[in-house]
């Protein structure tokens, strides 16, 4: 079993930054794949970024040059920098791992609004 605890949403004002964490534990041995998903308010959850074991990264074109993911191997962490935070960024953004398989975290509250 693994388990995801996302941590660092809130309130931000469009153009602000944010830093999502997601700590992994568990059995994390058979985790080759980590990624953020998003869902807001009567919409399907879509994929926002994800990065593999060996640091391959791929991100959904609404986010590409703004939202940065990067993996911290030792802390078994995985973080989503998001800059020029916009409006339509507010979500409740999981984090989730790809092993034996799938597994979703609790979810953290982004919202964007002056």
């Amino acid at each position: 079993q693994v388990q995801l605890v996302e941590s660092g949403g809130g309130l931000v004002q469009p153009g602000g930054s944010l830093r999502l964490s997601c700590a992994a534990s568990g059995s994390i041995a058979n985790i080759y794949k980590m990624g953020w998903y998003r869902q807001a308010p009567g919409k399907q959850r879509e994929l926002v970024a994800s990065i593999t074991s060996g640091g391959s990264t791929n991100y959904a074109d609404s986010v590409k040059g703004r939202f940065t993911i990067s993996r911290d191997n030792a802390k078994k962490t995985v973080y989503l920098q998001m800059n020029s935070l916009k409006p339509e960024d507010t979500a409740v953004y999981y984090c989730d791992a790809d092993g034996i398989y799938h597994y979703w975290g609790q979810g953290t509250q982004v919202t964007v609004s002056s």
